[in-house]
This record gives C-alpha cells, structure tokens and sequence, in this order.
C-alpha cells in the first residue's frame, strides 16, 4: 500500500460518512473539510435538545440535519453528513436529497475493526450505548456494502484501518465537467447545425473565422461554442461532425450534446433505435465513411457533457435550455433536461412533444443560451435566447456573440426537410411586440415590496429598505406614467464640498480639489440651466416605438420627471415637442448614424415654471411677496424714526438690506421663469445621449455627448439648446482660472451655475466608484434656495456646516442603478429587473437627506 493517498471527489457533492460509531468519522471529517462543511447528527440533536447523546431527540435532529444539507446544495456548497449512516433507510433520505439538488452522492466508508471501535468509546464516558451497539452498525454496514451502487452512489471509498486512514494526505475536490467558469471569451455560440455544413462554414467565416487546413480557428483568440443537435436531416452531417471536432480537439470551440446526437451514438453503439426524424440521413452519410471515422465520432458525441458553465457562472450553454437549480450540477435529470427540454407527456397535432415553456419563468442572473426548439429568429426571454432559427428547415443558422450579445446569422440555401411544424406555428404575436414584452405585461409585486438587494455592476450590492420601497411604491404606483417607458431615472447630483470663502457657500475650486484627489486629471464643465430634469424618449414612429417598449396608442414617446410622472398634463404639447425633436433627430441624421429608431436622452426642459408653476406660486411667489410688502412697510416706519433720532439708523440699514436680499430673492427665481404660448416659448436641453437600440451610452466620454447633441440641436435652434461647456486640465492653472471666471461670469449673469464632471462617463479609483457630477451653484441662485437673507454672516456661518456625505453617498448609489437600469434594458433583459433599477432610484429619493443640498 502507497504511504501517500489522495481521495478524489467531485467539487459539489453530498459526501455520506458511513461507519460504526467509534470509527472516527467526526475526526475523519474534521481533519479534511471545513467546520461549515459539516453537518453532524450529533451536534443537531445538541441544537435541538442540549444533549448530543439523546437519541429521543434523533428526529427532530434528522430533520434539522436534512434542511442544513438542503440550504448548502441549493447554494452550491460541498456538504458532509457526519452520522452513522450504516442503514439503507438513513442512506436514502440523503440520496434523495442530492438528487433534489441534482448533485452527486460520495460514499467514505470507515470500516473499522470491531475493538478499534471499542476501544474509542470506551474512552468517551458519554457513549456508553451498550455492548451490542458496535457489533450490530458493524454488521449493518457490511450488509450494505455490496449495495451501496444500486443505491445510488457513483463515487465509493472504503477505509479499514486506523492506519490507511493514516495514509491519506488530501482529499482533492475535482471540477465537474460542465465546470468552465473560468473561461470567459469571447465565445461565439452557434445555434442547432443538423448538418447544414455550407451554411455553417458560411457563419464562421462571417464571424472572422480562418480555415486552417480543415481547423478553423479565430485570429483574435474567441472560441466557438455549439449547442448540439449536429447531425441529422440536412445534407453534409460527416462534414460537420469533422469541422467540429476538429475545432473541439485544437481547443477553439466547446460543444454540447443535442437529442439528435444521442440518439446517433446510442445507434453507433449498436442499440435498437428508430432511424426517424432524420437519423436515417445520418446514417447513409456515414456508411459512405470509414469505420475509423465512425468510432471517432462515437467517441466524441459519447463524451460530450451535458451543459457548460462559463464566464464564472454568468453564461451556461446547454442543448434545450436549463432551469437554475440545474446549473452547473450533475444527474439524470440534468441530462434529461438538457437533451429534452420539459414536457407535459403530451403529443400535439403535429405529432411532437407538447414542451413547457421554461423561460418564460426562469428568472436566474446566468444568461442560458439553448436551441433544441426552431424558432423563426432569435428573441430573448428573462435572459435566456434560443437560438435554433431553423436552418436544416429554410430558416437561418444563427450565432450569438458573447459578451457582446450581437446575433449573427447565415440564411439557409435552401429547404433541406420539411418541419412537422411550421417555424411561425404558435409564435404569433401582437402588432410588433417580441417575445418578452408579452411576458412582461404584469410585474410581481413581491419584486418591489420588503427589503431588498440590487446587484450592479459600478456599486456592487445596494441595499432599498423597505420603508423606502414603501413610499416609492406609492409614487410608482399612484403617479407614475406607463410602467413600459421606465427604463431610467436620473439620479441626484452631489453639490461640491463647502467653500472656505468667506461669501461663498460654493465655489468650484472644492470641485476641481475633490477630482484631483481622486486621480482624475481632466474634467468637463457644463453650464447648469435653470429647468426642470426631464427624461426624453423618442422614436421615429410609433412602429419602432412599439418594437423597442411594447407600447402602442401613446405616440412616438414621452417625456417624464425624475420621479417617473409625465412632464405635462397634456399629450399634444408633450407629442408636438417630441415631433419637433424626432425631426431634428432626422435632419441630423442620428437615427441613421446610431443604427437606431429610438432615443432616451437626459435633459434640462425649461422655463421652470413649466413644471414648477405650483411651487413658484405657494412657495416662492408667497415669501417674495410677503417680504416686499414687510419689510417696505417697516423700512418706511424706520425712515420716519431716524428722520426724528438718528439712533435708529443701524436698525434702518438692517431693514434696507434685508429689503435689498428680498428684491435679490424676487429678481433670482424670476429669471427662469417665462410666459409659455407656443412650442417655440420651451427650450429642450439634451446633456447626455443615455440609450438607443441595443447600446447605451457611458462607454463615451462626455465632450463625444456635448458633440453629438450639439449636432441635433443645430437642426431646430428653437426649440433645442446646446449646453455650453469646457473642458479643464486639472494640471494647468490656467485652465482652472478660466473655467472659474466663466463660472463667475455665468454667475454674475444670474445663472444657476455649472456641473463638473469627469471627462470620462465613469471614472473608478481604487476606493470604487468616482462622483459623476459635481454641481456649483452661483451666490444668488442659492438664495433661492436657502432664503433670502442666507448670505448674513451668522446665517453662512451655519450653512458651512451642512453634512454633505449622506447626498454624496446617495448620489453615487443611485447613478449607478440608473447606469444598470440602462443595462439591462439594452441588453433586452426583463422589465422587472429594468425595474429593480428604476425602484430603487425612486425608492432612496425618500431617505431622510437635507433636500437642499
């Protein structure tokens, strides 16, 4: 026997401890997994009685076991079960339960002498079970020992003494086959061949494939990935099979088994199959091979694996599709699932398998990409795609390109076999909608309610507390516009660090210092109009708006706030503006530049009072008036006073001043206000080109969107306004003292002031995310928000002392959910995960944060 052994397993399985008690399992077990890795019966019954040894409490223990081993498989977590386990009835419950999570059964058997066992427990005062006990699970456990394969186990190992337990060094958990996660692409996943090789080589080539001497190969190193089902019915099967092979064998493509290639393999193997739906075809091309070729090809389809796991679980690739708690795993029932997909047992009129639609409830984060059913052109459904377009039937053999998540796609030559049936047969839809529009017509109310997590890709985790998902559930769902156009919200905007300046609340040089800090050397500085933030989508027409949102009847767009409501009460000055944009849209030829029919841009839709008539009446009109007439009357009385004592001179200059910061706060909002008769009396402010058809926009940089728009509104200067700005070196002095003067300037003018931001869309150091946009609003701008007399010493003072980090913290938080919002949405994935995104900006809008700021 070796000094050194090693035990190999798979990297997730349930492994099953067998042995009389004495046999040293729980020191077995601790020796080679981890405390967490470990379910003993004997802690169980502790937890549920205080007493490791009351076998009165073995059920309730057993049942507290089985749910722990349960919670770690669902999680994907190798588990140990530390029991005596010498039973076929204990044993079956666990092999029941790796089935359940479709993973695999090791049996570690310590089979050890009866007095080794004896001679522990007799040094455990605690164990005293009585002499019989040792000789009867000893017994039990040899009588199980021949049956331990029927039951179920695939991976056995058996230990019988103290000292080949001695010998063991490790025990080594060995990937799983389907287990390429580290393998991250680029990967080009091609759909169901059956033998179409013209077509395929066809596709290759139009995806930068090179034909190297029989092996095509990719020059920038992505790899092919096919979805099964190679042979059968079309015309070439032995030429397919040699390309793929021989692509699998140099290393440039991964391949899946199809139903159709099993059941090829299964007939090389000499099994009594029916050469329906196509075999025969395959057949008769392989008679035509040599018997050589023929093994090589039984060889390869015999060891090909059920399902590929890639990209660190992101992406799974399998033949028919998979559910979640399939993936990655290892059973029959995988394998079935893989080749066949779900069915009810049922045979439709056309005579095939009546499946069920397991996309339309798959709601896991991993992309799964499958074929198995024909489809007249590829359409994602809660990211999933089935990209067998029916090439062998006339229809299209079609790749999908990851990451990108670009379809490609060859048209077929001809009509190799007729379907049984026809590709459009129950894929009927309504007037332009795809295939998860259907499927996103009602939202689950559990996915916007409670406490809840968002992934995103900038922020990581961000967590919405339920008391905010409750209020922003009553916005969303008392005011909010169609839930369909709620791709994005905008988020709040950090303001700049408090001035040291003495007449300063804020001044730009805090917002040029916080960027150096943080390593950015070039900023933009865009000038910040006084409107109201509004968010436009629009479209050529209402074709491509019903194509792109699955909406139709409400024109070719909208323009809502940033709390998700409509802009106007009105339709037809919300459409009469969207008309006047898409025509810019056209002249300029964006639509056509951007391969797009649609648009959601950010933007800036002044006057103020266009929205904000209400606020300006009740609140800003009211203390601007109240003031006026206050303090005109008290100015007038005090003129009186010190015509008569001059002593009531300074109490005068206070008054005068304070009439003075009144007439300031009057003159300050009135300057964003204007009379509205006409489209031509609105100014629409685009600043960031957010989305179009399959791409959104923060890959660019911020001069590329202030280019782009400024090209759009040059087409209409009426109605559209190219937001000045400039561009600093944080390096060069005089680039700050320029972009400061022209702050001044703008300022002084009576303008609201200007946003800094990083010249790159998103900008991340090493502590994470970077502020997108810092605002610096002007002296009088702030009065309007902070009241008229804020500027007195006293009243700066405290003002300085503003706690700015929670308005930071949330300004980060919900630019990054806008950012992934956008995402998904690009990336077709269903609205409620769009709507997670969108929630959560409106939901952390309601946390307690100085809404000044």
């Amino acid at each position: 026997m070796s000094t050194n052994k090693t035990i190999q397993i798979p990297e997730l399985s349930l492994v099953i401890l067998m042995g009389a008690t004495g046999s040293g399992k729980s020191s077995f077990a601790r020796r080679y997994f981890k405390t967490t890795e470990i379910v003993s019966s004997d802690t169980c019954r502790g937890l549920v009685s205080d007493d490791e040894n009351n076998q009165a409490a073995s059920a309730d223990a057993f049942a507290l076991a089985r749910y722990i081993a349960g919670m770690r498989l669902k999680n994907g977590l190798l588990t140990v079960i530390d029991a005596t386990n010498v039973q076929e009835e204990a044993r079956k419950d666990w092999i029941n339960l790796a089935r359940e999570y479709h993973c695999l059964p090791v049996a570690i058997i310590l089979n050890m002498p009866e007095n080794v066992c004896a001679r522990r427990n007799a040094l455990r005062p605690d164990r005293n079970f009585g002499a019989h006990v040792i000789p009867q699970h000893i017994a039990q456990l040899k009588r199980s020992l021949k049956k331990l394969k029927v039951e179920g186990f695939r991976h056995i190992i058996e230990l019988r003494s103290p000292e080949e337990v001695d010998t063991i060094t490790a025990i080594v958990r060995d990937p799983l086959y389907n287990n390429k996660k580290e393998e991250a692409g680029p990967l080009d996943i091609i759909g169901d061949v059956h033998g179409c090789y013209d077509e395929l080589a066809g596709l290759l080539t139009k995806l930068g494939y090179d034909n190297n001497s029989g092996t095509w190969a990719h020059p920038e190193g992505r790899k092919a990935v096919f979805v099964g089902d190679l042979v059968d019915r079309g015309p070439k099967t032995p030429e397919v099979l040699r390309l793929v092979m021989n692509m699998t064998t140099a290393g440039n493509a991964y391949c899946v088994p199809g139903n159709h290639d099993i059941k090829l393999v299964r007939w090389l193997n000499g099994k009594n199959v029916q050469p329906t739906h196509g075999l025969q075809e395959s057949i008769d091309q392989l008679s035509l091979e040599t018997p050589q070729f023929k093994e090589q090809v039984k060889r390869f389809l015999d060891q090909l694996v059920s399902h590929y796991v890639f990209d660190g679980g992101k992406l799974v690739v399998a033949h028919a599709g998979l559910k979640e708690n399939m993936h990655g795993r290892g059973s029959g029932a995988v394998r079935e699932f893989c080749y066949y997909g779900e069915t009810t047992g049922e045979i439709d009129e056309f005579g095939l398998p009546v499946r069920l639609n397991w996309a339309s409830e798959y709601s896991g984060k991993a992309m799964v990409v499958y074929g198995h059913t024909p489809v007249p052109e590829a359409q994602w459904l809660n990211n999933t795609i089935d990209i067998d377009t029916g090439c062998v039937f006339g229809g299209s053999l079609t790749a999908l390109r990851y990451p990108e998540r670009e379809l490609v796609a060859v048209k077929a030559a001809e009509v190799y076999c007729i379907p049984a049936k026809p590709l459009d047969h129950g894929k009927a839809q309504s007037a332009n909608l795809t295939l998860q529009q259907e499927n996103d017509t009602v939202l689950d109310i559990a996915e916007f309610t409670g406490r809840h997590i968002v992934e995103t890709r900038l922020a990581n985790n961000i967590t919405i507390r339920e008391e905010n998902a409750i209020a922003a559930l009553e916005v969303m769902s008392r005011f909010a516009i169609n839930p369909k156009w709620l791709i994005y919200l905008p988020p709040t905007m950090s303001p700049s660090k408090t001035s040291t300046l003495d007449n300063y609340l804020e001044f730009p040089a805090e917002a040029f210092e916080y960027y150096q800090t943080a390593g950015i050397n070039k900023v933009v500085c865009q000038e910040k109009h006084m409107g109201s933030r509004a968010v436009v989508i629009v479209g050529r027409n209402e074709t491509a708006i019903s194509k792109a949102f699955g909406i139709s009847g409400e024109g070719i767009g909208t323009i809502y706030t940033r709390t998700g409501r409509a802009f106007f009460n009105d339709q037809e000055t919300e459409q009469a503006i969207l008309q006047r944009l898409n025509q810019a849209l056209e002249a300029s030829g964006f639509y056509n530049q951007f391969n797009t029919d649609w648009v959601c841009l950010d933007t800036e839709l002044m006057p103020w009072n266009a929205k904000a008539q209400t606020l300006l009446q009740s609140q800003y009109a009211q203390v601007g008036s109240a003031a006026t007439n206050a303090l005109f009357s008290a100015k007038a009385a005090l003129e009186k006073l010190v015509s008569r004592d001059a002593s009531g001179q300074a109490l005068l200059d206070e008054y005068s001043l304070r009439a003075k910061e009144a007439g300031q706060f009057i003159n300050a909002y009135r300057q964003y206000c204007w009379e509205v008769n006409s489209i031509d009396d609105y100014k629409l402010a685009p600043f960031h080109i957010l989305a179009s058809e399959g791409k959104q926009w923060t890959s660019q940089n911020h001069e590329w969107h202030m280019e782009e728009i400024k090209k759009i509104c040059q087409a209409d200067e009426a109605l559209l306004l190219a937001t000045p700005y400039r561009i600093v070196e944080l390096d060069n002095a005089a680039d700050i003292q320029g972009a400061t003067e022209w702050w001044l300037n703008l300022t002084g003018k009576g303008g609201e002031g200007m946003v800094v931001k990083p010249y790159s869309f998103i900008e991340k150091n090493g502590k994470g995310l970077i502020q997108p946009a810092i605002k610096i609003r002007g002296r009088e701008y702030l009065r309007i928000i902070y009241g008229p007399e804020y500027t007195a010493p006293e009243n700066l003072e405290r003002l300085k002392q503003r706690g700015l980090n929670a308005k930071r913290g949330m300004a980060m938080r919900e630019f990054a959910l806008g950012i992934e919002g956008l995402q998904r949405f690009t990336d077709k994935e269903p609205l409620r995960r769009v709507h997670q995104c969108v929630f959560g900006v409106l939901a952390m809008e309601s946390e307690p944060v100085d809404p000044r700021l």
